[in-house]
């Protein structure tokens, strides 16, 4: 690595050039970092929802052409001016939700929504200065989310990459960067599942399932998962499902079942789509008095939620989770440490592996509700 140092770097990336169009695998060149920034070799990166959902449009963050991936693990490669978090050679987890511990939001210890991401330039696809680090054929490419992990090279912010032990595996670590960390946290710091309480989960893809797996470590006594794919049903019970419900079993009202099933209603709900009806099923299928519903899924930005006023009256709460309350630097270290003592599952996420340039098969499985993760080896095929 030393001979790359404050140098540019040419190397493989899955370039979006417009939305509705597959990935294009393409030389990228990858600027040295600056102030406050670092650039990081990617070795694995997981392909998650919420890829898809720019590529295919229906989510609108960032500017094309654009580099996506956001859930990856790495080693720093070099370091711009400034940093002091962490140094060349350190293993790493991208965060894709900063945590710049110097805003409002991070000094008031009530959330975990850095300033950052809320505004300045994260959400544009740049660096903080404005401007990328990438480049294809002459042309500017965008980041997203400060992270793009389906380069093999990426500079990033160092609020934006939390250090890990040199120990832990990066093709399963990788996966706390979003969707596991996402899942598990909503359960147990977002809802705060209590024991001997009744859960419903729809959607059981892997946020689903980690949802699940925080739901057992809770203590919950009943976890009911759904989903309209049978064949998830026997994949939720690793994780913990007790029972699954397929609503297309059903003639009546899926909340109607879900209040009869559980004596008038469930303690918690968790809506990991990011569909609008499903939330409000979700919401309708808590019990009065006490119900809480959490909302992960993301729906499309032009959706409404709606509901009967009256609900809220009658004591029902509603709680969003992103990043499943998880502050990145703080919180990662402490999961990785969960998942090596069996705590927390990893390996079982992931049921395809696969090189980058299959990546668009990856998103192809998972539209076909066929993985539940695929774990990308960034250099596998490449001279590393």
């Amino acid at each position: 690595m030393a001979d790359t140092q404050s140098k540019p770097i040419q190397c493989k990336a899955a370039v979006c050039w417009e939305a509705g169009k597959p990935l294009s695998i393409e030389t990228v060149e990858v600027a040295p970092p600056k102030n406050g920034e670092v650039r990081v070799k990617v070795l694995y990166t997981g392909v998650c929802h919420s890829d898809l959902s720019i590529l295919n449009g229906s989510l609108k963050i960032g500017q094309m052409p654009i580099i996506l991936g956001h859930e990856g693990a790495g080693i720093i490669e070099s370091v711009g001016s400034g940093v002091t978090d962490c140094k060349k050679g350190d293993h790493v987890v991208m965060l894709w939700l900063p945590q710049c511990n110097q805003c409002k939001s991070c000094k008031s210890g009530k959330t975990n929504l850095c300033d950052e991401f809320l505004g300045g330039t994260h959400g544009l696809g740049t660096m903080l200065d404005g401007t990328t680090r990438f480049t294809c054929m002459g042309k500017q490419i965008h980041h997203f989310l400060d992270c793009s992990t389906f380069s093999q090279y990426i500079v990033v912010p160092e609020m934006s990459v939390c250090k890990i032990e040199t120990s832990a595996p990066l093709d399963k670590v990788c996966l706390l960067g979003c969707g596991i960390a996402t899942g598990y946290g909503s359960a147990l710091n977002t809802a705060k599942v209590k024991p001997g309480s009744t859960c419903a989960i729809w959607g059981l893809g892997a946020i689903g399932m980690a949802v699940i797996m925080g739901c057992r470590k809770a203590g919950a006594s009943r976890i009911i998962g759904i989903d309209i794919n049978p064949d998830k049903f026997k994949q939720g019970k690793v994780f913990g499902m007790t029972e699954g419900v397929n609503p297309k079993d059903h003639d009546k009202p899926l909340h109607e079942v879900l209040t009869e099933m559980t004596g008038g209603g469930l303690d918690y709900t968790f809506e990991c789509i990011g569909n609008v009806k499903c939330m409000q099923t979700a919401f309708e299928s808590t019990h009065k008095g006490w119900g809480k519903t959490i909302i992960i899924g993301v729906a499309p930005d032009t959706d409404e939620f709606c509901t009967k006023p009256f609900n809220f009256a009658m004591g029902k709460r509603i709680l969003g989770s992103f990043y499943g309350d998880y502050k990145g630097k703080d919180d990662v270290p402490g999961l990785v440490e969960s998942y090596k003592n069996g705590e927390v599952l990893l390996d079982e996420f992931v049921t395809h592996k696969m090189a980058l340039d299959k990546v668009n098969e990856a998103f192809d499985l998972m539209q076909e509700s066929k993985s539940l993760r695929t774990v990308l080896n960034m250099w596998e095929g490449s001279e590393k």
